[in-house]
């Protein structure tokens, strides 16, 4: 059985960087105009120049969004964008809408095209009259179950990718028509004010004014708050479907979300390809997915219909079991010390935690802490100060540093 892709999410440069290195096969990104994701950061011509080759000079791939639902206004504007893409080298473009679908076709007819999920393919039919168009991969409906992706995989050549992780959204794969009703923002041309997240209650027509919950508490009800898409623990099923690609979402999710994220379904995927016939889900992967922000876990409509048990109807917050508090940028192994960009109040005596892209993680107190200018500091309080730690064992750059939550 062919490995699967692991593809995550990039929505800055560094998180790119960060993607990549702890593990992922392929990233997907979006520019500055015509994806989704307006307000996730995102990248400038030059960064998607650049990042292109950091990623192909590590042997991986690079996917860029061109998934709005355009007006003929953004459609004026596509061709030349396109023809910038193809030239500098992306691997592949994910779209949604059939109108920019035919425009890439003729404006640059050899670029590999991938469907997005906002194409709501939910069936064969739909998947073959993609691929006869010349898709070479369909990124699946979230509202499939796995029988279901079985059925298209028996059907369909073209490659298929799912996502594995993360948010979901209560609109039909995330075609929302609540955030543009509400705040003018809309959803499907990149501006989501996330509107499915807030709390809402009953309200009757004739008595304006007076709001009823839904549920009986007194802090509201959050009816369209979906709980968090987790496949892990049952991922041999996902991969022994035969799906091509395996995505996590995130791209306005952090740093340590991508890296720790990532590199938990690494070594899940490996681990299964290795000894399919031993393979067992370790419990370290999975409290990895518990130390990044997330809402509670569902595995969504993978492997059964969402009941009530997969909303969250208390609160719109998210938990945690670490915060982020340092990235390494360089190491000096002769000393032992590191320099390290702070991300978070950081003090002398805290136990601290590396997790790090290849070599072993470990924990530690910060027992010698320095300023840029090698003055010995007892706390680094400013955002993304630049701090040299001692380190008792060998770090290497891009390692996190966190600790034990303090909510």
């Amino acid at each position: 059985m062919k490995k699967p892709e692991l593809l995550a999410p990039a929505g800055t440069p560094e998180k790119m960087k960060m993607a990549l290195l702890y593990g992922a096969d392929a990233v997907y990104l979006g520019g500055k105009s015509f994806g989704l994701r307006a307000l996730g950061g995102n990248f400038s011509r030059e960064d998607l120049r650049d990042g292109v080759s950091f990623a192909h000079a590590l042997g991986k791939r690079v996917y860029v969004t061109v998934n709005i639902f355009p007006h003929n206004a953004d459609i004026a504007q596509l061709p030349e964008y396109l023809r910038y893409l193809q030239e500098i080298g992306v691997d592949a473009l994910l779209v949604a809408d059939l109108g920019v679908f035919s425009l890439c076709r003729e404006v640059i007819p050899e670029m590999e095209l991938h469907v997005s999920t906002q194409a709501n393919v939910t069936n064969d039919r739909a998947a073959l009259a993609w691929q006869r168009l010349g898709a070479k991969r369909i990124v699946l409906a979230r509202e499939l179950s796995l029988s279901e992706i079985r059925t298209i995989r028996a059907h369909v050549g073209a490659e298929l990718e799912m996502f594995v992780h993360g948010a979901m959204c209560i609109s039909y794969s995330g075609r929302c028509l609540l955030s543009s009703y509400f705040t003018g923002r809309d959803a499907n041309r990149g501006t989501c004010a996330q509107s499915c997240r807030w709390r809402y209650a009953l309200v009757e027509e004739t008595r304006p004014g007076q709001y009823f919950p839904i549920e009986e508490d007194e802090r509201g009800t959050y009816i369209l708050n979906s709980k968090d898409l987790c496949l892990l623990p049952r991922l041999a099923e996902v991969i022994e479907s035969g799906v091509d690609s395996l995505k996590i979402e995130g791209r306005m999710k952090s740093v340590h979300y991508v890296a720790s994220v990532t590199k938990a379904y690494r070594l899940a995927i490996d681990a299964y390809a290795a000894d399919p016939q031993h393979y067992k889900v370790q419990s370290a992967w999975l409290e990895e997915l518990g130390k990044v922000s997330h809402r509670a876990y569902t595995t969504g409509f993978v492997f059964h219909q969402p009941t009530a048990d997969d909303q969250i109807y208390g609160s719109s917050s998210y938990e945690q079991t670490s915060d982020f508090v340092g990235l390494v940028r360089a190491y000096d192994a002769a000393t032992g010390w590191a320099t390290v960009e702070q991300r978070n109040h950081m003090r002398l005596g805290e136990e601290i935690e590396l997790f790090q892209p290849k070599l072993p993680g470990f924990r530690q107190r910060i027992e010698a802490m320095e300023d840029a200018d090698g003055t010995p500091i007892e706390a680094a309080p400013h955002p993304q100060q630049i701090v040299r730690i001692h380190m008792r064992q060998a770090v290497e750059p891009y390692a996190i540093l966190r600790r034990d939550s303090q909510s």
